[in-house]
């Protein structure tokens, strides 16, 4: 799964998901060691592949709070990666 920090905090303390305590998923996050960017243009190429979205629809989907939640500078790192 390539998910932003936010994606993993919520993860691990929905009600749907891991329930874990606040204060023990922001330990978590906090010292967690991923490459968000490389998370961040791997769900970029996936979208890019399966829906065909362009740059502002993918910029949108990767940062939206119902999307993905990742920052607005890791979204334009993957924008400018795709070819890479």
């Amino acid at each position: 799964m390539h998910l932003s920090r936010q994606g993993i905090y919520d993860q691990l303390t929905s009600e749907a998901g891991e329930k874990f305590p606040a204060t023990a998923a922001q330990y978590a996050v906090d010292h967690l060691q991923a490459d968000y960017n490389a998370n961040v243009l791997a769900k970029a190429k996936d979208y890019r592949k399966q829906q065909d979205m362009s740059d502002n629809e993918l910029r949108e989907q990767l940062t939206s709070d119902s999307g993905e939640k990742f920052t607005p500078q890791e979204a334009d790192y993957a924008i400018q990666h795709l070819n890479d």
